[in-house]
């Protein structure tokens, strides 16, 4: 089991050492949901790709019995990102089905997944959310979110590269919440490399909020934006995730200038470090 990253040898929340098919089983019984719910993550964490695990956990994106307090399906979340994490393209037509859930954080987590997993033909799914523009996109009357997960959705067709969608994620650039802001700079970036995109997220660094800065830094890293790397490493948050976005920007320069010279480029040796800095 050693693709699985060592998983044998971690133990599940009743103390029992886990394994795969122990996972597979704690996720397959109704008594413990509890038990379910965190062998849907072991699976996606572990990366565990065998067909019983895959069809365990898209079995699990219908499930009725793990509710939180206001109604959601948490079972269902873990479901979903685990098969993102899996890149399960057999798991796209349940994951498409997830999107008549009435629980928007279930419906966040199957767009994450579907960005994750990078099949395109979930596009036309995705960009029928866009359709009644930023008007449309409001918050539910006494909840603390919008109507559909925007953010989620928008940063899928990014990583999608869904250059279909440019029209209809530019006008959410103006959208009055500001994660949802972020989210279309980062996939107008990923859509066409313009700068302006990177610069608008460089600007959300110096904001008043902690949160949207942390965001932002997230959003930069995920997107590799190289002249970001000195803002990043100044913005007022943890050093933990500025290291994780550098670590994002250093990535994306090094798979996108690779050459067959052992020696680093200036611009890598320039994020080092800054990471060095930090740590």
């Amino acid at each position: 089991m050693s693709e699985y990253f060592g998983a044998e040898n971690l133990a599940s929340p009743n103390g029992k050492t886990l394994t795969i098919e122990t996972a597979i089983a704690n996720l397959e019984q109704k008594e413990d949901t509890g038990l379910r719910y965190y062998a849907a993550w072991w699976l996606g964490r572990f990366r565990v790709k065998e067909p019983k695990a895959l069809a365990v956990l898209i079995e699990a994106l219908e499930d009725e019995d793990r509710r939180t307090p206001d109604g959601g399906y948490a079972l269902r979340r873990n479901a979903a990102k685990a098969l993102g994490k899996l890149e399960a393209k057999e798991a796209i037509p349940a994951l498409l089905h997830c999107f008549d859930c009435d629980d928007v954080y279930v419906r966040e987590s199957a767009a994450q997944a579907l960005g994750a997993i990078g099949d395109r033909s979930c596009i036309p799914h995705l960009l029928k959310f866009l359709e009644g523009g930023v008007e449309a996109a409001k918050t539910v009357p006494g909840k603390p979110h919008l109507v559909q997960p925007y953010e989620a959705i928008i940063e899928a067709l990014g990583v999608l590269q869904a250059t279909e969608a440019i029209a209809a994620i530019l006008p959410f650039l103006e959208h009055p919440v500001e994660k949802v802001q972020y989210g279309a700079a980062r996939a107008l970036y990923q859509l066409t490399g313009k700068d302006r995109y990177g610069q608008h997220l460089i600007e959300a660094l110096q904001g008043d909020r902690l949160q949207l800065r942390r965001s932002a830094l997230m959003d930069l890293g995920a997107v590799g934006y190289l002249p970001a790397a000195e803002a990043i490493a100044e913005t007022l948050a943890e050093n933990s995730l500025k290291l994780i976005a550098l670590k994002g920007v250093l990535e994306h320069h090094l798979q996108a200038f690779s050459s067959p010279s052992p020696q680093l480029s200036e611009d890598s040796i320039r994020v080092l470090k800054l990471m060095d800095s930090l740590l």
